[in-house]
């Protein structure tokens, strides 16, 4: 980064800073109750539950993975974002709207709650607890790493500490996020939230712009692409440089995956009134459409650039947003790019490990018939061992941060994805179904990408290259749901009136 650009990006993120400082703050005054950390009282309103959960969709995802995986990929990483269009409907008007029925009935705080309420089953929650305690940790290693690569090139700590940039940079990300989700919970969360959604959608636009402007418009764009050996005109075929089966794959994952995403359907749980799930597609939709736009505009313009000799090849993929921004647009506009970033990063953590902390201090001790004293006390302490473990993870993983995030989206996807898009609409689903789909699909994922690690399962060579393995264990976990719902006869024979309403909806 330049150092006439360095001034204006660490204004930008020191008030970032400032407002979260503020926001904590603000936020652990109302933090009274566990209803208070979990559910943020249960009192967001339409626009702020939209931007939040868009914001909690995307996050490092959108501002580092996204243009670092199409680096790698080509336009077929665009399969993970093309399900937009009707994701947002999906989930508002089918899992979304009954989960929240289903909060009128009953305390309901976290997905496993709801597991529970729906299925009459402790084991359905404990196995929701268990595959929400492992995606958690892998998202929040996600968010850490994707705030480490971003902090590298804001405070020049790579040439700084050298070696050691990142663990160090990575460390004190998650110490911030700590504080301040220990300190307010979902409510602080949420309104973080809304801030980062608000610097996305300025930060999307104005980066498109600058991508236009450096590679001199679209048709130089795809044309400085097409014509350089080192990408080619199958960079910007439909899958790119991945196979077949990976673009599929991705939009399976990506779009049916999506109804079993917790810290997405958590935030319907906060609504204050769920008539407004009838208007939330349109403003959840429409801001999503138009943050991808950032990860198509990055995605595509480095390339495009480096074909044009205007930037040196990029070493490590998950530089590319970074690498662009700090050369390619104005300084007010990059303060505004990485303090969003930051702000989509440590947002969705907060949000992510108040959801795993509830899987810890209330869903697996009452899935045991206990209940832990004091949730909230508890819930804040629960908070440290999840970053500790995620800030492990992400230290260790050494690959991209997309790559990370796509197995944590994969084990949401397929361990509750079935259970809830098929069980909150369809009475014959019991809790051996429910129970047995959630734990084959957290345990074939977990196995598949175990194998793909080691080279012998997706990867070059192996017997079915290309192959996402979220994408078949989804499938998996829906044909055990399926089967099973066929055979047990307990499925809707001991169904009280409450529930058979909100089936009924």
């Amino acid at each position: 980064m330049s150092p006439a650009l360095r001034p204006f990006v660490l204004a930008a993120c020191a008030a970032y800073f400032v407002a979260i400082v503020i926001v904590a703050a603000w936020a652990g005054r109302r933090t009274r109750s566990a209803g208070d950390f979990f559910v943020a009282g249960r009192r967001i309103g339409l626009v702020v539950a939209a931007l939040a959960t868009m914001s909690a969709a995307f996050s490092g995802f959108l501002f580092i993975g996204g243009p670092g995986l199409t680096w790698r990929l080509g336009a077929g990483s665009l399969f993970i974002v093309l399900p937009v269009g009707f994701t947002s409907g999906l989930l508002c008007w089918s899992v979304a709207r009954r989960l929240r029925l289903l909060a009128e009935i009953d305390e309901i705080y976290t997905i496993p709650d709801a597991i529970r309420r729906r299925f009459g089953s402790p084991a359905a929650q404990a196995a929701a607890a268990v595959a929400i305690l492992a995606g958690t940790v892998g998202y929040l290693a996600a968010q850490i790493l994707a705030l480490g690569v971003i902090s590298e090139t804001v405070f020049s700590t790579r040439d700084a500490l050298g070696t050691w940039s990142l663990p160090v940079v990575t460390v004190a990300g998650m110490l911030v996020v700590l504080a301040y989700s220990t300190a307010g919970g979902m409510l602080a969360g949420v309104y973080t939230d809304v801030v980062q959604g608000g610097l996305m959608l300025v930060a999307a636009g104005g980066v498109l712009w600058c991508a236009l402007s450096a590679t001199g418009g679209p048709s130089r764009l795809v044309g400085s692409i097409a014509a350089d050996p080192r990408f080619g005109p199958a960079f910007l075929e439909p899958f790119g440089r991945a196979p077949a089966a990976t673009g599929l794959g991705l939009f399976f994952v990506f779009s049916i995956g999506t109804l079993g995403q917790p810290h997405l359907l958590h935030k319907f749980l906060m609504l204050r009134d769920p008539r407004d799930l009838r208007a939330m597609p349109a403003v959840l939709g429409t801001s999503q459409s138009l943050c991808i736009v950032l990860w198509l505009a990055v995605g595509l313009a480095v390339p495009a650039l480096v074909a044009q000799g205007a930037m040196a090849p990029l070493t490590a993929p998950d530089d590319a947003t970074p690498a662009f921004v700090a050369r390619f647009t104005p300084p007010l506009l990059a303060g505004i790019v990485f303090a969003g970033a930051i702000a989509a990063i440590m947002s969705t953590a907060d949000s992510l490990v108040n959801i795993g902390a509830a899987a810890l201090v209330r869903d697996l001790p009452r899935a045991a018939g206990r209940r832990v004293p004091d949730e909230l006390r508890s819930g804040r302490l629960a908070t440290a061992g999840l970053m500790l473990a995620a800030t492990v993870l992400a230290l260790a993983w050494g690959d991209l941060v997309a790559l990370l995030g796509t197995l944590a989206f994969g084990i949401f996807a397929a361990a509750l994805a079935p259970a809830l898009a098929v069980g909150l609409h369809w009475e014959r689903v019991g809790p051996r179904a429910a129970t047995a789909s959630i734990v084959c699909g957290l345990a074939v994922h977990l196995a598949l990408e175990s194998l793909a690690r080691l080279g012998t399962f997706s990867g070059t060579g192996a017997a079915l290259p290309g192959v996402v393995p979220g994408a078949l264990a989804l499938a998996v976990s829906f044909l055990v749901l399926l089967g099973v719902a066929m055979i047990e006869r307990d499925g809707a024979a001991d169904r009280d009136e409450p529930l058979r309403t909100v089936l009924d909806a």
